[in-house]
């Protein structure tokens, strides 16, 4: 069996569904994820231990496979050219191959596209500062910092470095220079890329994820010390966005962090993507820009008032979710029954209507 072609299949099916994700796993029908929605493409074979072991020698090179079974899960990308790339990993379930591949479109698309608040393009512009965009798991972090770096790399004439596992867009130099290092294959971790961009004339750098206080600390420091940092967090919102990178710390550090973090944060973007009634996914978001009264709550460890000073900032540019959520009701784009679903504060949400 042609395993690179019975691939290729599939991935032409996930593209011209718009789909997100494909999932192969052995004793199942491949499936794939479209808005939101999972679909099982019944008129593909269940797959057995060969298909995923053919399978798994496209996918991945002979010391990733060596890893994979050794380790029984592992990150990686593939890439077709010209068609797609995936950010993937491959895992063991009840003794069966498994693996869940997210589809990184070959396009960057451009914040209007992504239908994202253009206040966005002004962190951008910055010079130095910490940006973080955060939110769950295949929401669109990585998308809305794809846009940013790339308005960037067309704009203006920086040093970029990503530091990711995997690479998952990948960028077309324009006005910049940009560096893309994949961990385990171009460095060794993210702490250790990050520290050496220190030596590396760097301008701006894009973490892929926070993991550690070594790399929250390093981050930190390199927007304090002249550069423009971007990174993504698996929270929910700034304020816990703030307390969850303060209490990485130990109790000793978490002053010092918080002075650091109050300095040198720029801003803090967390974003849902919900089910639109014409078809596809619409962003619901939030906006925390870091000013003068931000930056003391974080100082005095009083970082539980900061939804309040975004639901009544408005006119600083500053967005509350559930103004989002009321936005995209009013437009049509989405239902109220979904706007409840995702609010954080549905009671509040009952009242602004």
């Amino acid at each position: 069996m042609d395993f690179k072609k019975a691939l290729e299949d599939l991935i032409t099916i996930i593209v011209n569904e718009n789909g997100s994700d494909l999932h192969l796993s052995e004793g199942r029908h491949p499936m794939i994820r479209v808005d939101g929605f999972l679909i099982p493409l019944l008129k593909k074979t269940v797959l057995t231990r060969e298909h995923m072991m053919g399978i798994m020698d496209v996918l991945v090179s002979k010391e990733q496979k060596e890893t994979f079974l050794r380790d029984q899960e592992i990150d990686f990308s593939y890439g077709v050219k010209g068609v797609a790339r995936f950010r993937g990993n491959g895992f063991i379930q009840q003794t069966r191959i498994a693996f869940a591949l997210r589809l990184i479109p070959l396009k960057i698309r451009t914040i209007e596209e992504l239908a994202l608040p253009p206040i966005l393009k002004d962190f951008t512009k910055r010079k130095q500062g910490f940006f973080l965009c955060v939110g769950p798991v295949g929401h669109g972090k990585t998308t809305t910092l794809a846009a940013m770096v790339d308005m960037i790399n067309h704009e203006r004439t920086e040093h970029i470095i990503t530091i990711e596992d995997p690479i998952e867009y990948v960028y077309t130099p324009d006005k910049s220079i940009i560096d893309q290092r994949e961990v385990r294959i171009d460095t060794s971790s993210f702490h250790a890329a990050l520290r050496s961009t220190f030596r590396q004339d760097v301008d701006v750098i894009l973490i892929g994820e926070m993991r550690g206080i070594e790399t929250i600390s390093t981050a930190v420091t390199a927007a304090e010390t002249g550069h423009l940092v971007f990174s993504t967090l698996h929270t929910n919102d700034a304020s816990q966005t703030i307390d969850r990178i303060i209490d990485s710390f130990p109790a000793a550090q978490q002053g010092q962090i918080r002075l650091q973090l109050a300095g040198s944060l720029m801003g803090i973007f967390s974003q849902r993507l919900l089910p639109r009634i014409s078809g596809g996914l619409v962003p619901a978001y939030e906006l925390l820009i870091n000013n003068v009264a931000v930056a003391n709550l974080i100082r005095e460890s009083r970082t539980h008032e900061i939804p309040t000073i975004v639901e009544t900032s408005s006119q600083l540019g500053m967005v509350d979710f559930n103004r989002s959520l009321i936005a995209l009701i009013q437009a049509g784009d989405i239902t109220v029954e979904d706007a409840y679903l995702h609010s954080s504060n549905p009671q509040l949400l009952e009242k602004l209507l």
